[in-house]
Formats: C-alpha cells, structure tokens, sequence
C-alpha cells in the first residue's frame, strides 16, 4: 500500500492511464464487426488497420524513450493520452479509410508513448526490491483493462455503435488532465538535468530507430530483448488465432470464448496485485522468465492434444497465467538492465514488443490458413527456443543507483 500511495499516489495514477489505454483497446472487441460491416470494410483491411497501430508503435518507441528520459516521464505521458483521446475520437467520428489509418497511426504513436515513460516512471520510482511489485501492478492494470474492456463496450454499444469510442476518448481526456495536475516528475530526471548543467558540451543527437536496433546487440541485455521479441512473436501467433482455433475445431461459441479468456485474466490479475514482487524476490527474473516461458511452449502444444471443455479450460488458465507472469518479469528484468538509461531501453523493449506483435498475427493467420494447427505448433516452438535463449542468458547486474526510490 505504501508503494501505491507514495508520491501524491504515482503508481495509482500511472495504473490510471494504462488502464483506460489498454480499456480503450478492448472497447473494440465485441463492436468492430458491426462496425466493420457499417463501414463495408474487410477482413484484410482490419488487418492492416491492427497492423498500422503495431507498426508506429515500433517506430516511434525507442524515439519515446529517449525523449521521455531528457524531457521528463510526466510530460510525454501527457502528451500520450492526449494522442490517444484523439485517436479514439477520430476512429469513431470518421468514415474515410485514409483518416481510420490515420487514427490507429496515432493511436500507435500514442502507445508509444505512453507505454515505455510508464515503464520508466516505475523503475525510476522503485528500489531493485520494490520493481518486481511495481511492474506487477502496472501489468495488473493493463489485464483488467483487457479484462473488462470487451464488457463495457458491448454495452455501451447499445447506445450506438459508435459511442465505445467517445468514451474512451473521454476518460483519455480525464487521465490526462489529472496526470497534468497531479503526477510530479520523478527524481531521475532531475538528476540528469543537473549532471548536464554541470557538463559542457554538446548534446548527444537522438539515434534513430533503425541505428538503434542495430545497434542493441552491443548491450549486455541484448539477449533478453531477443526473448522479448521471441516471447511476443509466438504470444501473438496464439492470440491472434486463438478464437478461430476454438470456434473452428471445438464449436466454442463467444460466451465460451469470453468466459476461458476472462477466467485467466482474472487469475492472472490476481496474481499480479498480490505475490508477483514475492516470486521475483523469491526466484529472480531469470528463472521466472525461464518457467513461464517452458509453461507457455508446454500448454499451448498441450492445447493440440485436449478435447473436453473443461480440460481445454484448464490448459488454457494455465497457459494465460503463464502469460501474465512473463510479461512483467520481462519488464522487470530489463529495467534493472537499464540503471540509468530507463527511458531508452524501455524504448527498446517496447519496439521489440512491437516487431513481434506486427510478425506474428501475419505469419498466425497464414499459417491458419494451410492448417488451424499450424499456429500452435508455431507458437509452441518459438516460445520453447525463447526458453532455451533465456536459460543460457545471464543474470540481472546489481546497480545500487538504481535503487533510487521517492519517499
């Protein structure tokens, strides 16, 4: 409770904004094929709309970062709900294809921003102890976003199909605004300023993202990011097909559907609110990546071999806890790789998130295509090879700067 009420309640607000993001993205699920059908567009051009926001994401993320550590968390987290008001507004106000690509592009930009500053924000405001329970929070606000995101749009969409989408730009405006309000910049950053006050000379240019990916395998945690990248390759692969997979080989109906992906949200939010700091104080990053990564490779080719409802429900609760607990480690794990440069590689990560998002959904869905089991063997082998990659990797470093926490 400290760690959420610290700071004028940072933490609770950061959970805020990430929370109405990933919200927002949920309000689209049950309406985007009324929606879709409204505007007479299809599949194809879906995908390419999902595409454009993973692929700006990608491009403006490490660009983020680096801005989010010379200008302050505070204000480009602002300037990313903003963005994503904006986007949300537009997507649903407008009826023009080009301006629809124009909105999830700046709904791209927007998580771009908002998610790495986010990330950062925690790191900076947490000691080594404390980020494993800070990151679990923050990702116990993106599931339940995710989680009651589908709900409230269907019933809202009741007042008109259009209406999920101003919503959701209202309550961006909202967090926003007490973001502006109440979120103080965090100390890391007025450390930075007055080191570079006192150093002369000229500033660094911002390298761009291609000569930062390039570039990454320099870092000592480069092989963490290709876990990242891998992890988010075969986790995208699953999801992306996941729905088609139950609907075409067991004639799941949506209720079912909403009721597997609900009670694995909920169990995983759960275990993100409560013993996720536990389990990496307990067990390090590393072997905690390292089981959640066999777990996930384990119960998603299990899922080829199941065939009752419940055992299906049972391989994928598993298989979704698994899920919610790599994806924090993850997080936790390369803020502590980051020390002083938070921003940058949380930039980084998120770009890294973002390749393998935009991958794996075209390489899912083709493979569904030729066969609905393709894409699980897929996944399965991609995230065991993220497994062999992350027990051969090394350990967190110890920095005692990065245990600066605000008080």
């Amino acid at each position: 409770m400290s760690l959420l009420l610290r700071n004028r309640g940072a933490v609770l607000l950061l959970m805020l904004n990430i929370f109405i993001v990933f919200t927002g993205i949920g309000l689209i699920v049950p309406i985007m094929p009324s929606y879709m059908n409204m505007l007479h567009i299809g599949g194809s051009t879906l995908g390419f709309l999902v595409a454009a926001f993973s692929i700006a994401q990608l491009i403006f993320s490490p660009l983020a970062g680096r801005i989010s550590d010379s200008i302050g968390r505070k204000k480009v987290i602002v300037a990313g709900m903003l963005l994503f008001a904006v986007s949300e507004w537009m997507f649903g106000a407008v009826s023009a294809l080009p301006l629809l690509f124009l909105s999830r592009l700046l709904g791209g930009i927007s998580a771009a921003l908002v998610m790495p500053a986010v990330m950062a924000y925690t790191a900076d405001i947490t000691t080594d102890e404390e980020r494993g329970k800070g990151m679990g929070l923050i990702n116990a606000a993106i599931t339940t976003g995710f989680i009651i995101g589908p709900g409230i749009g269907g019933y809202i969409a009741e007042f008109g199909i259009r209406v999920p989408f101003y919503a959701a730009a209202v309550a961006g405006i909202v967090a926003m605004l007490i973001t502006a309000f109440l979120l103080p910049e965090t100390p890391a950053l007025q450390q930075q300023e007055n080191s570079a006050s006192r150093t002369a000379g000229v500033k660094q240019p911002v390298p761009s993202l291609l000569r930062q990916l390039a570039s990454s395998y320099r870092e000592p945690y480069f092989i963490s990011l290709i876990v990242v990248l891998i992890a988010s390759f075969g986790l995208a692969n699953f999801e992306t097909v996941f729905g088609l997979f139950v609907d075409h080989k067991f004639g799941f109906t949506p209720k079912d559907i909403a009721f597997i992906i609900t009670f694995g949200s909920i169990a995983g939010a759960v275990v993100q609110l409560t013993i996720f700091g536990w389990i990496i104080n307990r067990f390090g990053e590393k072997n905690v990546i390292t089981v959640s990564l066999f777990s996930a490779a384990l119960f998603v080719l299990l899922g080829l071999l199941v065939h009752t409802f419940w055992l299906i429900v049972a391989v994928t609760f598993a298989l979704f806890l698994a899920i919610d607990i790599l994806r924090p480690a993850i997080g936790t794990q390369m803020s502590k790789f980051a020390n002083q440069q938070q921003g940058y590689v949380a930039g980084l990560n998120s770009a890294f998130t973002s390749l393998g998002n935009i991958i794996g959904p075209i390489i899912g869905g083709f493979l569904f295509d030729q066969n609905l089991n393709f894409p699980y063997m897929m996944a399965g082998l991609i995230l065991a090879l993220g497994f062999v990659m992350s027990f051969k990797s090394q350990k967190v470093p110890v920095h005692s700067a990065s245990s600066t926490s605000m008080s």
